[in-house]
């Protein structure tokens, strides 16, 4: 365990550390969107185009790792929203605490944590389930968040901003190039290969900052107060009933003969262990869910994954 903490240790030090900066007004708010905007458009983009370039097509293209985790993400959905959804929180909320119960920080957390923890040939599979997330769990959501007529727009042009923040967003893009760079086995010009590099080694330590940053922000800015059981919960699903859902489907799944790697189901399980995804409160603002309830899901998961992450890795590696 002891050796599991060092390792994870830094990554949370330097989420603190955005936080800490953020609270204590070193880090001004105005100029958390600008280390957003490198992470999101610069330097996480080309962490993902290397490891999908470096990781062979076929972990990329992995139906056993793809449908396993997203069977899963829909069970965390679909149980979330029933058993949350009543008088006071309705679709949209209801909707949006969904996706924060089962979509993980996979993007700045997740890629650069069990790439260090397990090795590279990790990537692939964490790759394929960053895209699930992206493309099937939160276009669900969006949908869902829109059935109780919240807001001013209708499912159709709700899906529609979906897709076109799909399509805007350049993580997908860079993962697909990064595909098609390793299936025709193509590289980078040198220089162009050196710049590439030295943005993907900025996107860890610095998204892991601005996820602290952006954890301290939404606390600052929300006022009201929140019941702890519409948030604590959903949290403690997060850590605890995600990861032990994937790792007795993926059981099940080996059993059957699906042909799901032992190590592909380790990763699976420690994905889904990783505290809750910190994008998933600009979609709620956006959508005009209660985000400081989503905040504050995103909060605790981010302060409890420490230690049950930790315990996670222990027991599994």
């Amino acid at each position: 365990m002891l050796s599991v903490l060092l390792v994870t240790f830094p990554f949370f030090a330097l989420v603190l550390c955005g936080y800490l900066a953020a609270r204590s007004g070193v880090l001004p708010q105005p100029a958390i969107p600008g280390l957003n905007a490198f992470v999101l458009y610069f330097a996480l983009p080309c962490m993902l185009y290397r490891f999908g370039a470096s990781t062979p097509i076929g972990q990329l293209l992995d139906p056993a790792v793809a449908g396993v985790y997203l069977l899963c993400a829909l069970v965390m959905v679909g149980g979330t929203v029933a058993l949350t959804r009543n008088a006071r929180i309705g679709w949209n909320d209801a909707a949006f605490g969904a996706l924060v119960a089962a979509f993980p920080n996979t993007g700045f957390m997740g890629v650069p944590l069990l790439v260090a923890l397990l090795g590279a040939q990790s990537a692939g599979p964490v790759i394929v389930t960053l895209v699930m997330d992206m493309v099937i769990t939160s276009s669900l959501c969006i949908a869902l968040s829109r059935l109780d007529g919240a807001g001013t727009h209708g499912v159709g042009v709700a899906l529609r901003n979906a897709f076109r923040g799909m399509a805007t967003n350049p993580m997908p893009w860079s993962i697909a190039l990064g595909a098609l760079a390793s299936a025709l086995r193509f590289s980078l010009p040198g220089p162009v290969e050196k710049t590439v590099a030295m943005l993907a080694d900025a996107a860890s330590p610095v998204a892991l900052f601005t996820i602290g940053a952006v954890l301290a922000r939404s606390q600052m800015n929300q006022h009201e107060q929140v019941l702890v059981r519409d948030y604590v919960p959903i949290a403690l699903a997060k850590l605890l009933l995600h990861p032990l859902l994937v790792w007795g489907v993926g059981r099940m799944a080996i059993v059957l003969g699906v042909p799901l790697s032992p190590f592909a189901l380790t990763v699976l399980v420690l994905l889904a262990a990783l505290p809750s995804a910190s994008n998933v409160s600009l979609l709620a603002e956006r959508f005009g869910a209660h985000n400081g309830r989503i905040a504050r899901i995103i909060l605790v998961s981010t302060a409890l994954a420490f230690l049950s992450f930790s315990g996670a890795v222990a027991l599994l590696t």
